[in-house]
């Protein structure tokens, strides 16, 4: 029987990639495309198989920062499946950032040049906004949308006799100091995407402690720092003539600079080869390239608690009960 693999944002950037690389590790899987746009989705379907023909590939529409589109994805998912073996929760935004640039050339000339490169930290700040839902994007796009969309495919997760695995791509740039559970939407706050991923962090802890037993098993990873399209668009182009040399130079001295998609997902692919029960739920799996070019994977123990992770998993309970009435209301 062919193992199901359900990919978030399977289109482009880091999607894209682990989906080939997916396929050159194992041609007979079930690949299914969950995405936004359907017709990149089937141009991305077409591709690939015409390079693995063997494999079998299919898409979903799903628009994680819509619970309606949520809910009718999963309706269908259901509806194809029996299962799911890995669930990778891969599709994310960070919108409009904007570059500290005080920060960034204070840094740019200190002994902490590798360490805001490689996290980005204090460098973006971002413009959040409200759904159509009544929830910041950032929020209800890079968590909340897929803990609804786990949620509603728990009958195809849960099987204690053979365990299915989500994978969640978080960020070296998930801070603590960015995160509260008072406000856990960070409406209050400017870095939105920081907070969001530190929120993936905690909700994988507490999915653990509250599924293992039933057969499903969280960890989530970190890419690196990857150039891609939305990396591009921080800084003006001849800023990034200028930094290029720079950053293929700092990858002797630093880890993080996975730099291309396929590096970027290193970390995702070796989970795929890991039995769910032997990882650590309080360790962050991290993609890693050497200055010559060759990918490993970096365990690192998370900055957090499982108290925290389970206090935050009941506010998610609480507005997942919130969301849905307010929806069934407005049916």
């Amino acid at each position: 029987m062919r193992k199901v693999v359900l990919i978030t944002g399977a289109s482009s950037g880091i999607g894209l990639a682990l989906c080939k690389r997916l396929l050159v590790e194992d041609d007979e899987l079930h690949l299914c495309l969950a995405c936004r746009n359907t017709s990149k989705a089937e141009a991305v379907r077409a591709a690939l198989l015409a390079s693995h023909p063997t494999a079998e590939v299919t898409t979903v529409q799903v628009d994680v920062s819509n619970l309606q589109s949520v809910f009718q994805a999963a309706k269908e998912l259901k509806q194809r499946f029996q299962r799911l073996d890995y669930v990778y929760l891969n599709a994310g935004i960070m919108p409009n950032p904007h570059l500290n640039i005080k920060a960034f050339f204070s840094g740019l000339f200190s002994r902490k040049v590798i360490h805001m490169f490689s996290t980005a930290e204090g460098l973006l700040t971002q413009d959040d906004k409200i759904t159509a839902d009544g929830l910041q994007e950032v929020f209800e796009t890079n968590v909340f949308g897929h803990f609804i969309l786990v949620r509603e495919l728990e009958p195809l997760l849960c099987h204690s006799d053979n365990p299915s695995q989500l994978i969640w791509t978080s960020s070296r740039s998930a801070r603590k100091s960015n995160f509260s559970l008072e406000d856990f939407q960070h409406s209050k706050g400017k870095e939105p995407y920081s907070s969001s991923k530190y929120a993936t962090d905690l909700l994988n802890v507490a999915l653990n402690r509250n599924f293992n037993q039933q057969g499903l098993y969280s960890s989530v990873v970190c890419p690196g720092t990857v150039l891609t399209n939305m990396t591009y668009g921080i800084l003006p182009p001849f800023l990034w003539t200028l930094l290029i040399p720079v950053i293929w130079l700092l990858r002797f001295f630093a880890n993080a600079f996975t730099l291309t998609p396929y590096n970027g997902t290193e970390a995702l692919i070796w989970l795929f080869h890991q039995k769910p029960e032997s990882l650590n739920p309080l360790t962050k799996y991290q993609s890693a390239t050497t200055g010559f070019g060759s990918n490993y994977v970096v365990a690192q123990k998370m900055d957090l608690d499982e108290d925290t992770a389970e206090k935050f998993y009941q506010n998610l309970l609480e507005l997942e009960k919130h969301v849905r009435v307010t929806i069934q209301k407005n049916r």
